[in-house]
């Protein structure tokens, strides 16, 4: 039997060749693949990570945008009230008042 398979191997070593050839350069090629995939899910992995941190930051900055853009908007509404109030005594005080007609 062993004789059998070695005459055989002998007859046949070129397909024996191509064929240890071709089991190689598939595992080298899946071994590739998992590399890869492993490499971009630490890509991903990396990026998320980050990318939240940025993203935690960035709205953090934003946030503190809007509430310095709400308190100077108050403000400027209450300069705007009194403002206003003002104009409206300095109306109110320059038209004479007229007497009223009885009816």
């Amino acid at each position: 039997m062993v004789e059998q398979a070695r005459s055989w191997i002998k007859e046949n070593s070129s397909l024996v060749v191509f064929l240890v050839a071709q089991l190689l350069a598939v595992g080298a090629g899946a071994a590739a693949v998992i590399a890869y995939s492993v490499k971009l899910e630490t890509r991903v992995h990396i990026m998320e990570t980050r990318g939240a941190e940025y993203s935690v930051q960035r709205m953090a900055k934003t946030e503190e945008r809007i509430t310095i853009i709400e308190q100077r908007q108050a403000r400027n509404e209450d300069q705007i009230k009194r403002l206003v109030d003002q104009f409206i005594r300095e109306l109110q005080r320059q038209q004479p008042q007229q007497p009223q007609r009885p009816q």
